[in-house]
């Protein structure tokens, strides 16, 4: 897996196509929009997403998916939501079924699959692994130290993977929990905007600490109902990702969250973006998950709530706070 494709040059997907040179490999960087493409080939780096980062000169950029077919593996770094359309076009480029490394974190709003799902329909034949964990974009790319879960059922296949992506300052771990894995990151981006908004109402340190731990109760629940493993949530791509995403303004998520608190309207907010803030999508297809597997989620519903049916923040805090009496850890 010498040569390898990074289907994305948004943010994330300029750092790993960075993180692939730093551990050797020759990277193709695909790029949707052409003028990306090109502003990027002529000024070194991608001024769009992530200014300020030199790129190494040996990635190829492209905005030919064609480009892409001859890659010995594949890194999919589309927002989410975009998924099946880029991996349709991918799939009918080459017969061949080269591994798909899924980067996007999140769940599909119009059918509820988790991207892995959403992958084997388009290409069933490719084998599938899922890089999620505490990273943010900027750092990795400036080569600061970073940690990631790689997840993959073939467990010979995971490792060549980790070997393909290990860089001098970027460390994956090994895990055969895909559904775990994808659960984490997903539901990390609704929690990430209920801290945002905590923060932006100012309601404390206190208020986002037990958000943050009842949200990982939430996150378990589902990845277990979905069948995942709690274990598997307990590090990098579940309670990890966590850690990072709901204690900094740096998360999109968070930020979102933040500037909802304030007063802003989701409209204005988006607006004035052009990264994708994946958890606003996320929220409402976690909640519909939720509710088909019987899991209870309050803290993913209530953000759901003020995202897309106008919820008032403080009355639907206020309903959180007043629901009745439980144990912390039934059963225990």
């Amino acid at each position: 897996m010498e040569t390898v494709a990074v289907i994305g040059a948004g943010a994330w997907g300029t750092a790993l196509a960075l993180t692939l040179r730093r551990a050797g490999r020759r990277v193709v960087l695909w790029a949707h929009d052409p003028a990306v493409a090109d502003s990027i080939r002529s000024s070194g780096e991608n001024l769009a997403y992530l200014p300020g980062v030199p790129l190494d000169p040996e990635i190829e950029v492209t905005a030919e998916l064609a480009a892409t077919a001859a890659a010995d593996a594949v890194l999919l770094v589309t927002p989410a939501q975009h998924l099946r359309s880029v991996a349709g076009e991918l799939a009918d480029l080459s017969a061949r079924p080269v591994p798909w490394v899924l980067c996007c974190k999140g769940i599909e709003q119009s059918t509820g699959a988790l991207m892995s799902e959403v992958a084997a329909e388009v290409k069933p034949d490719a084998p599938v692994a899922v890089l999620s964990g505490p990273n943010f974009a900027g750092e990795v790319a400036r080569g600061l130290p970073a940690a990631s879960t790689l997840a993959c059922r073939d467990e010979e296949l995971g490792r060549a993977l980790m070997e393909m992506i290990r860089a001098p300052r970027f460390r994956p771990y090994l895990n055969r929990d895909v559904v775990g894995a994808e659960i984490g990151g997903a539901v990390k981006n609704v929690l990430a905007i209920a801290c945002g908004i905590v923060t932006g109402r100012r309601f404390g340190e206190n208020a986002r600490a037990a958000l943050i731990t009842r949200g990982i109760a939430e996150m378990v629940r589902l990845g277990v109902a979905k069948g995942g493993k709690a274990t598997t949530l307990m590090g990098l791509s579940g309670v990890g990702d966590v850690t990072l995403t709901c204690n900094s303004t740096a998360s999109r998520n968070m930020s979102l969250g933040q500037a909802l608190g304030e007063g802003r309207s989701l409209a204005d907010i988006l607006a004035g973006r052009r990264s994708v803030a994946e958890g606003v999508a996320t929220a409402q297809a976690v909640t519909a998950l939720a509710k088909t597997l019987g899991v209870a989620m309050p803290i993913a519903e209530a953000v759901d709530a003020i995202l897309h049916r106008g919820a008032d923040i403080d009355a639907t805090i206020d309903g959180l706070l007043a629901r009745p009496l439980a144990e912390e850890l039934p059963g225990a």
